[in-house]
């Protein structure tokens, strides 16, 4: 194979890059990693991190985000931010297409992430920043003694709802279900708490407000009666969509563009690995990205072996 500026190339700096860039870095392999955010990925906004093993009482996701950042560059992790905007993998090759040039590598990790889900909805755009948000720890605090709607019912929208109570008068938890997905120990929490109502059966239909939001149209989805409910702020956590994009059809995905991988991370695309939150996972966890992590870096060793 002819020389390549890089063994690996990894792109994605959330807990599952950093993992990988880890392993790899240990293996001594000549190992880039890209990010176009932030180094740490979507932990960094999160307030608390209690389910991860060896925090026993907890760890702010901006903390663990920074530790993992200095373990992996500490080992000698190349990291640079920038934003791939496409691949060329029709070759032995992989040609990695970059904002502002193009590289290319022997292997990829594609560790790019996911991103907020939208509701689609009237107002939503328009009021993004102006009260509408997808992260309660950026944005909480600037809503003080106000009234609040949280829109969602798994565990990001329960926790940060808990969150939000440290500061706001009341949240609105609306649920399009009677019944919330998040772990028990976190509905537990959410129902002795007294300044959350849970607003169950229930969409959002519009985002309303002159200058800011002012109030949430919802729709009961068994009786269909709209109703509104004054609010300053609304916050929208139903889950994330993956950060594929820039992929095109370069591998294959599911039909809601997660990359598809097998037990090894492996892509149908030879030298092409996929972890953490960007494929086809059951659980989108911190814990389930570092595995795939570990799993993506040896796997690539494996193949870069091979060659």
């Amino acid at each position: 194979m002819e020389k390549t500026d890089f063994d690996l190339v990894i792109i994605g700096g959330g807990p599952a890059g950093l993992t990988a860039g880890i392993y790899a870095s240990r293996a001594r392999l000549n190992t880039i990693m890209f990010e176009k955010a932030a180094k740490g990925g979507q932990i960094i906004i999160t307030d608390w991190v209690e389910n991860y093993p060896g925090f026993p009482e907890g760890i702010s996701g901006y903390d663990l985000g920074q530790k993992m950042t200095e373990q992996a560059e500490q080992f000698g992790l190349k990291t640079e931010f920038n934003e791939v905007t496409g691949l060329d993998l029709s070759g032995a090759v992989k040609k990695i297409m970059l904002a502002d040039k193009e590289i290319n590598a022997s292997s990829i990790i594609i560790a790019a992430g996911s991103s907020p889900q939208k509701l689609g909805i009237p107002g939503e755009a328009q009021m993004f920043g102006k009260g509408v948000s997808s992260c309660a720890t950026c944005d909480g605090p600037m809503l003080r003694d106000k009234v609040v709607a949280v829109v969602g019912g798994g565990n990001t929208a329960v926790q940060e709802s808990i969150y939000l109570t440290k500061f706001v008068e009341k949240v609105f938890l609306i649920h399009r279900r009677d019944e919330l997905r998040a772990t028990k120990i976190l509905q537990e929490r959410a129902f002795e708490n007294d300044k959350i109502e849970i607003v169950w059966d229930t969409v959002v239909t519009s985002i309303e407000g002159l200058f800011g939001v002012e109030k949430i149209v919802v729709k009961n989805v068994k009786t269909d009666e709209i109703s509104d409910i004054p609010v300053d702020g609304c916050f929208v956590l139903i889950g994330y969509v993956p950060n594929t994009d820039f992929l095109g059809d370069a591998v294959a995905m599911d039909e809601k563009r997660f990359v598809l991988a097998d037990s090894n991370m492996a892509t149908n695309v030879p030298g092409v690995f996929a972890a953490g939150d960007v494929r086809n996972t059951p659980l989108r966890q911190v814990a389930t990205a570092v595995g795939d992590g570990a799993i993506a870096a040896f796997s690539a060793g494996h193949y870069l072996e091979n060659l």
